[in-house]
């Protein structure tokens, strides 16, 4: 059980090198209001005066402080870079590497000069820990984290919302489940007003993981004692309620040691607890922070275990997707220019690896376009819209000139067929448009691969989006003249001797008179030749449209394809080539950006650090857990 303690200490100094704060280790965090005597209750379970000292708010930084028990025969803790330390205590701080510090006056010191650095020298705040680890004979196995006391009212360089950001630094620490709440509260104030009691409630409603400590004992109003608190009779809290005596302002002034206040504490509980004074005391609460934390640890590293190893994967795939350092950017550009091009066509293709799920997209949009949208565009398209009886009987008025026509001219058929044929035309041209229009948006929806290493270079990105879309504008113009070259070729022959038109030419021809009684838009009844002139016309206009329409919505997605998508596929690796691999600015495209190295260099490091972290809980054995 003991190793377990120096365990996480070692985690907490890895993880404290990256900065990160994304594994929850188990640690005991110590909170409580200005001159609620915090300070004092740290350095009674150190044993020796290191905190700074005075009026106003004195902790302005998190202070991570690990408590290595040492004794003098120990030469494994007791190596350095320098051979072997010979005083009894000394301690180290994270940010100093190696450098050891024997004097507790200047571990106070380099606390002040550490937290002006990075919080200013006029009482402001700051987040970021400082991490002491101290070796001592007299101290037993303990982390715990010093956070700035509550306060209400700014001084200083403090901003007004000084108290909003301390309640948010501490809610930071003690909302982490694993660790546990240190409570610390002055016996002579109402404990229904204590804010670290009631920021502990808040974050552990069962006071499942709240050690609560009474400081100030001897200061309380006469004829009253903490009997009741004591005892829990007050404060509902599971892990315990110790009171404590502290040094007074006068007994540091006059550097009373901390030994002497110790025994100090044990006679007057002694004297004014007799009955409780075994279950009170600074070192009752240092035995009892250590067997917590042990316990606590041993009930937390299977999960952290596991939050480890999930997390190396993470890591490793976060670092894998921001690739390596170039070091052949010729290879690489010739290598990313064939995998985007390779994508680009999968995409087409439908052999992608990630295919889309939730919109069609690539091939499949072009399919929808050419038998969906195309489709049911041509199809709404009637034979007979817009022509009306009186058009019909003008067309084969002029076409007969100044002699009565005997039969229906052909010419007429002719003319207004073809005026119908050319409403073919905008529905085929926007067939193209929208394929257009799909194959540009591929370019950013064309495989997770490619997306990556675009984000990680953005000149290449952006020149690759403008090659691609300009060959893109340079086809477009050739496929719009084929399509309109297909109707145009509709348009320049009208074939009646189509086998399918024929057939419907010689139903016509067969038809009876039809019946009379009909009226052109003049309302004035037609003949019964017009009639029958009109009828055979609307039937002619009918098949040989069909026939045009059905020819051509089976050669537009052709000559889409060819001329648009399948040239693209072809020429497209060879265009990227020409415009990129071959251009004079080629080593300028794969200039990463900023964003992209300083996110790898924080995934790399933070893998590193996980990866260490899993070797040190691995070392553990389940002998030492149990």
């Amino acid at each position: 059980m003991e190793a377990l303690i120096p365990v996480i200490n070692k985690l907490q100094d890895v993880f404290n090198t990256v900065g990160s704060d994304a594994i929850q280790l188990p640690q005991i965090v110590v909170v409580g209001s200005q001159s609620s005597g915090k300070s004092s209750v740290i350095e009674s379970l150190v044993g020796r005066s290191f905190l700074p000292r005075g009026t106003g708010i004195v902790t302005r930084r998190p202070l991570v402080l690990q408590l290595v028990y040492c004794t003098k025969e120990d030469r494994e803790k007791r190596s350095s870079e320098n051979g072997i330390i010979t005083a009894e205590e000394w301690g180290t701080f994270l940010h100093t590497k190696n450098k050891i510090f024997t004097n507790f006056d200047e571990i106070r010191k380099e606390i002040e000069n550490e937290t002006d650095r990075m919080a200013g020298d006029n009482k402001g705040i700051s987040s970021e820990p400082i991490t002491l680890k101290i070796y001592s004979p007299r101290v037993l196995n303990l982390t715990l984290v010093d956070l700035p006391g509550l306060t209400k009212v700014p001084v200083g360089d403090q901003p007004e919302d000084i108290e909003a950001q301390i309640k948010s630094l501490i809610l930071k620490y003690i909302s982490n489940p694993n660790s546990i709440i240190l409570a610390v509260t002055t016996a002579n104030t109402d404990m229904a007003t204590s804010e670290s009691l009631k920021f502990a409630k808040d974050v552990d409603a069962d006071g499942r993981r709240t050690l609560a400590v009474i400081t100030k004992l001897d200061l309380m109003d006469a004829g009253t004692d903490a009997v009741e608190i004591l005892c829990g009779r007050v404060i509902p809290v599971k892990l315990g309620i110790i009171g404590v005596v502290n040094r007074s302002q006068q007994d540091i002034m006059n550097n009373k040691s901390i030994e002497d206040s110790l025994k100090d504490e044990a006679a007057y509980l002694q004297r004014k607890y007799p009955t409780l004074a075994n279950r009170n005391g600074t070192l009752y609460l240092a035995k009892t922070l250590n067997r917590l934390l042990m316990r606590h640890i041993r009930d937390c590293l299977p999960d952290l275990k596991t939050r480890v190893n999930v997390m190396v994967s993470q890591f490793q795939t976060l670092l894998n997707s921001y690739g390596d350092d170039v070091t052949d950017k010729s290879q690489t550009l010739l290598q990313i220019i064939t995998k985007f091009a390779s994508a680009y066509c999968s995409t087409i293709e439908g052999t992608a690896k990630n295919i889309e799920t939730t919109e069609l997209c690539g091939g499949a949009r072009i399919c929808y376009i050419f038998h969906e949208t195309f489709g049911k565009a041509l199809n709404s398209i009637h034979p007979l819209t817009g022509i009306s009886k009186m058009d019909i009987l003008t067309a084969i008025r002029n076409a007969t000139g100044p002699r009565p026509a005997l039969f229906v001219p052909e010419v007429s058929f002719e003319l207004l067929v073809k005026r119908q044929i050319r409403r073919l035309e905008e529905p085929s041209l926007r067939c193209v448009e929208l394929v257009h229009e799909e194959m540009q948006r591929m370019i950013q929806h064309c495989g997770v691969e490619s997306q990556q290493e675009m984000l990680r270079f953005p000149k290449l990105h952006e020149k690759i989006i403008d090659v691609v879309t300009q060959l893109l504008r340079r086809r477009l113009p050739a496929t719009n003249a084929m399509v309109e070259n297909i109707v145009a070729i509709e348009l320049a022959y009208i074939n009646t001797k189509h086998p399918d038109f024929h057939k419907e030419a010689a139903i016509v021809a067969s038809l009876e008179n039809p019946i009379e009684n009909h009226v052109s838009e003049n309302n004035r009844k037609l003949s019964e030749r017009e009639q029958r002139d009109c009828d055979v016309i609307e039937r002619l206009i009918k098949s040989y449209f069909y026939i045009v329409r059905k020819s051509i919505q089976d050669s537009i997605p052709k000559a889409v394809m060819h001329f648009l998508v399948n040239f693209i596929k072809d020429n497209l690796q060879s265009e990227l080539v020409t415009h990129l691999y071959k251009s004079e600015r080629a080593d300028e495209l794969l200039n990463e950006s900023e964003h992209v190295a300083q996110r790898r260099k924080e995934a790399a490091d933070m893998l590193k650090a996980l990866q260490k972290a899993n070797v040190i809980i691995s070392e553990i054995r389940e002998t030492h857990m149990w």
